[in-house]
């Protein structure tokens, strides 16, 4: 095995120790990392005129969006109002899918951003919390 193979390799592994071991919070944010890093690579690759590419981030984005959407909480008034901003979102990839436009991925980024952000100061609260009552997460 080449050196990159085995460097490939290892990532996968880490990656997939990290998701397994994740709480569900951790999960929620590495979902919110995986889809802005998709909507950056679209822009990217609008901005190259790489349409295959686009597509592809667009779909994995796309896909990410739905997940959150399915994994809402329903009780909540919050999981509530998320249901349209992420429509919304999807509706915004698709628009630039279609259109090429970079701009159309503008709004979905500054959205996202802000959620994960807002989710990343959330899961460091919860886990001061459980490590200061010694629960676990």
């Amino acid at each position: 095995m080449t050196s990159h193979a085995n460097t490939h390799t290892t990532a996968t592994a880490y990656r997939e120790r990290n998701v397994m071991t994740a709480s569900p919070g951790e999960l929620t944010l590495m979902l919110y990392d995986g889809c802005l890093k998709n909507v950056k690579l679209m822009r990217m690759n609008i901005e190259k005129g790489d349409v295959e590419k686009v597509h592809e981030s667009a779909m994995k984005a796309q896909a990410i969006l739905g997940e959150l959407m399915r994994s809402l909480n329903l009780q909540y008034e919050v999981s509530q109002e998320l249901i349209p901003l992420y429509d919304f979102m999807i509706g915004e990839l698709t628009a630039a899918n279609i259109s090429k436009t970079p701009e159309k991925t503008d709004a979905v980024l500054e959205i996202l951003t802000d959620l994960r952000d807002a989710w990343q100061q959330a899961v460091r609260i919860h886990r001061q919390h459980v490590m200061g009552t010694g629960n676990s997460i």
